[in-house]
């Protein structure tokens, strides 16, 4: 099948790769003419593992292209994949201007029927604007399709190709039958595609983005009074997740979630409930609590130091959201490191995908380290932020030996609180007794 997918970020990037790698001859549209002549290289702007090989086999057997030619990709399509960028608005609401955009360009491009299927998160009603949109613009007949995405970075390929479910919300047999095709080959050992109406389709992404973040924020609540109370909120975490009814997914306590789904998703459904004369209590908790849960580790730190952070040089260990991403968005590690340097710290980061990203946000405010061990140079602690797997068995003696103080604020509960404090070390963690 012959499909354009208009937006090269995250998303379209890792969808039109994994569709063409199925065989279905992809372009990839985007208007940052800059972004394309590099994809045309494989050059690939984000980190995201196997996805720069797949970019590349399937460029080289002629599957996959990149254009910032719309008009074309649109006429040459069967089906157009919108996923362009739907960022928060200062009220928490979902900016869309960029997905009307391209729907009316799709559609003053149109030369017969196709298929537009919105990528993007959306809120509910999106579908419908959409059509509204494409109808004033063009007489030849079409069909929108809600088709949201379940990808999490540093698994987005693997999530593409074996997917848990795929959400096809669709009000036209046609449309329907046409998805269905698209992703049948993905399909091969069970049927896990979910159809329903559009309207189901872009609330279940919501819906699913926003438990999820609770169930990070409830952990977080645990661990704290965990703290408070002398439990340890491991054994507390390993005790509920063996329940069949709660799993054992997303309950690990930390420094609170990031990246660009999760914190606009719950604002937006935050905003949603509120334009429709309701009140979204628990997550309004969630994100109050997601924020706070930076503030609580940072206070730790400053504690630590008796509210004297000048002159004082402080290690960090990941810059990103989370693993196996360069992705900066909403990163707790922003939070976290502007308030150190309000107090005066120096702050020596080091993070193995998303130093180039931190530039951009952090510019020469901060040193930016070539490895994990040359951040801990002189350092009076050391603040672990991203669980990278290069993080999880340091060496002790040579941490030692390197660091001015040997001292762990561990914001991702990766060490083994015993094993460190009997060899000399001084660790903070979350949810448990501190030293």
């Amino acid at each position: 099948m012959k499909i354009c997918v208009i937006g090269t970020g995250y998303v379209g990037l890792v969808a039109g790769t994994c569709l063409a790698d199925m065989g279905n001859e992809v372009i990839c549209v985007d208007n940052n003419e800059e972004k394309i002549a590099l994809l045309k290289k494989a050059i690939i702007p984000i980190y995201e593992p196997g996805l720069e090989d797949l970019i590349k086999s399937n460029t080289l057997e002629k599957r996959l292209f990149f254009s910032t030619d719309l008009d074309n990709a649109v006429k040459t399509s069967e089906v157009c994949f919108i996923a362009v960028g739907t960022p928060m608005n200062d009220d928490g609401t979902c900016n869309l201007n960029y997905v009307f955009d391209v729907a009316k360009s799709i559609a003053k491009s149109m030369n017969g029927y196709k298929v537009i299927v919105n990528k993007s998160t959306v809120p509910v009603g999106t579908a419908e604007k959409v059509k509204e949109v494409i109808k004033n613009n063009t007489s030849y007949d079409f069909d929108v399709v809600s088709n949201p995405e379940f990808l999490k970075q540093g698994a987005a390929v693997d999530d593409f190709l074996y997917p848990d479910r795929v959400i096809i919300g669709s009000d036209s047999p046609k449309a329907t039958e046409i998805m269905q095709e698209i992703y049948s080959s993905f399909m091969r050992t069970a049927n896990r595609i979910i159809y329903m109406d559009v309207k189901s389709a872009e609330m279940t992404k919501y819906a699913a983005n926003a438990f999820l973040a609770t169930k990070i924020s409830f952990m977080n609540e645990v661990a704290n009074l965990c703290e408070l109370s002398g439990a340890d909120v491991e054994m507390v975490r390993i005790g509920i997740s063996t329940d069949t009814r709660i799993g054992n997914k997303f309950l690990f306590p930390g420094i609170g979630f990031g990246g660009s789904c999760f914190p606009k998703d719950v604002n937006a459904l935050i905003k949603m409930a509120e334009d429709s004369g309701s009140e979204f209590s628990i997550l309004k908790a969630v994100d109050k609590v997601n924020k706070t849960q930076r503030e609580k580790f940072v206070n730790k730190v400053i504690k630590y130091f008796n509210n004297e952070l000048k002159d004082k040089t402080i290690a960090v260990w990941g810059l990103a959201f989370k693993p196996k991403t360069n992705d900066m968005r909403e990163a707790p590690s922003i939070t976290i490191i502007e308030e150190l340097l309000k107090h005066g710290a120096k702050i020596q980061a080091y993070d193995p995908k998303a130093i180039e990203s931190a530039k951009k946000i952090f510019g020469n405010r901060i040193e930016y380290s070539q490895s994990s061990y040359d951040a801990l140079n002189g350092a009076d602690c050391l603040l672990l932020l991203t669980e990278w797997n290069e993080f999880r068995r340091p060496d002790i003696e040579k941490l030692k030996e390197i660091m001015k103080s040997p001292v762990i604020f561990d914001g991702r509960n990766q060490y083994d609180k015993t094993r460190l404090e009997n060899r000399g070390i001084k660790y903070f963690s979350i949810g448990r007794k501190d030293i």
